[in-house]
């Protein structure tokens, strides 16, 4: 699956909006506002502030958050804007962790279909 326009928040007025009207929960690696949008299409947004690191650095924390949203949103409820932002501690942290991170977060706003979930986790002790 690619990103396309509509599936992504990339004007400021968008992801101002999100956490304006948020509803937000956080972990160790990241932050996560969430905002119902009326379609039902999720839209992301990813922001990786100048505090995280160099360029390179937040652009790898952006592919990261990208790709782990990218191979699990068949399992995310639509309908809603979703801003993810990532924190300092974040920046030294493997692929496997911000997945870990993001689907910690979508978990305990119960954004995850339970039965992808039980699948997943059945697949794995098999």
């Amino acid at each position: 699956m690619q990103f396309k326009n509509g599936r992504t928040l990339k004007k400021d007025k968008d992801i101002r909006n999100v956490y304006k009207n948020k509803d937000s929960i956080a972990n160790r690696y990241l932050v996560m506002y969430i905002l119902k949008n009326g379609t039902n299409d999720n839209r992301i947004g990813i922001s990786v502030s100048k505090k995280v690191g160099n360029a390179v650095v937040r652009n790898r924390l952006r592919r990261y958050i990208r790709e782990s949203y990218r191979l699990n949103c068949e399992q995310i409820h639509s309908g809603y804007d979703i801003v993810f932002l990532a924190r300092v501690l974040a920046k030294d942290k493997s692929y496997q962790e911000i997945e870990s991170a993001m689907l910690h977060l979508l978990r305990k706003k119960r954004l995850l279909n339970n039965k992808k979930n039980e699948q997943k986790k059945e697949g794995v002790r098999k």
